[in-house]
């Protein structure tokens, strides 16, 4: 069985090297890795750090000539996948690749097709950052759910994980952050079992290099107006 790890990357010039680094270490019995890396324009040399892994046998490196959005990279990085399972990794340090084992098993035991890793459902290590990114983050899975009739606690997550024959049957439309509630409005659609794992979290600061704002946060909302009741599926 292989696991396919989707990383799309933007300006990520000081992290890229050390989640490639965690990446790799990552030991799943009986599973080969293979790490899909879609560089979507970078402007800080990211480009070129990356070219450092061209023979690297297990690192796959695709490029975006200009900045199209995380879910555009995310597009074309779930095109090239050749794994069983695809899971979406950010290059921030924000998410830990040791969890992959826990996030992987609802799949391999056939109980389900996605799953979410869920920064509310864990009791496990958080940092304490930013009050309303909270609530926002809630008030928007809460309207999630409402439409999809799921009971999820964290829709925004980055860590989703797929069979590939499910996340390469839909067509993803947003390229920006709206990729989370469009996917997440596609797979109700498709009636996929879905489980959540709870996962740790070391959330950054804006001075850090956090990206999302409240601008993503209103389109996520017509986003999930959007695919919920004016797409009739994936």
């Amino acid at each position: 069985m292989k696991l396919s790890i989707v990383i799309p990357v933007y300006n990520e010039k000081l992290t890229i090297d050390e989640i490639i680094s965690y990446v790799k270490k990552v030991k799943l019995d009986n599973i080969t890795k293979e790490i899909v890396i879609i560089d979507d324009g970078s402007t800080d040399g990211t480009k070129e750090r990356l070219d450092i892994y061209a023979h690297d046998p297990e690192v796959y490196v695709y490029h975006h000539e200009k900045n199209m959005g995380k879910g555009a990279a995310l597009k074309t990085g779930f095109k090239k996948v050749t794994g069983d399972i695809v899971i979406i990794q950010d290059a921030d340090l924000e998410y830990d690749p040791n969890e992959y084992s826990n996030l992987i098993k609802p799949i391999i035991n056939n109980k389900a097709e996605v799953v979410y890793g869920s920064r509310f459902r864990s009791g496990k290590e958080m940092r304490v950052l930013y009050f309303w990114h909270a609530v926002g983050n809630k008030l928007l899975t809460m309207l999630s759910n409402m439409f999809t009739n799921l009971n999820l606690t964290d829709m925004e997550t980055c860590y989703k994980v797929f069979k590939r024959d499910v996340i390469q049957s839909i067509n993803i439309e947003e390229n920006r952050f709206g990729f989370e509630p469009e996917i997440t409005a596609k797979i109700s659609k498709k009636r996929c079992r879905i489980y959540e794992v709870g996962i740790s979290y070391s959330g950054r600061t804006y001075e850090e290099g956090k990206k999302i704002g409240w601008g993503d946060g209103m389109h996520a909302v017509w986003c999930i107006i959007k695919y919920n009741l004016f797409r009739k599926r994936g």
